[in-house]
């Protein structure tokens, strides 16, 4: 069965030399030179695999980093924030911002409020 081959990752002369810029600049973070490398190959025709072996990375990621540049053309992004790691999707939130507020509050307080503190991180937690 014949694989197909990746979308041609078309960039302008502005993103080319931005990326380019990111990955010469000594203090950009790895992660974003390595992302920036990968978009930079493919925008060359390079496909999964060749990037892969070149930069000595998963065809995964690869794959990943050419689908994200394609999934964030559309919108509104520097090209730093498009080389960015997307939210991570974590447990709900335990505390409203209220009760941290309060507990800090009661923390700062004088000792003769431990007591109510107590209580109140019992109450908080469960117990």
């Amino acid at each position: 069965m014949a694989r197909l081959a990746p979308k041609i990752l078309n960039l302008n002369q502005s993103d080319r030399s931005e990326l380019q810029q990111l990955v010469n600049r000594h203090n950009t973070a790895q992660q974003l030179v390595l992302r920036a490398k990968i978009i930079l190959l493919a925008s060359e025709g390079k496909n999964h695999g060749e990037i892969a072996r070149i930069l000595d990375i998963s065809l995964n990621m690869a794959r990943l980093w050419r689908n994200r540049w394609f999934e964030t053309r559309d919108k509104e992004l520097s090209i730093l924030q498009r080389l960015q790691d997307s939210e991570r999707i974590g447990a709900p939130v335990k505390f409203s911002m209220e009760q941290v507020i309060e507990l800090f509050a009661l923390a700062c307080s004088p000792p003769d409020r431990i007591l109510e503190l107590k209580c109140l991180f019992n109450v908080i937690i469960g117990v």
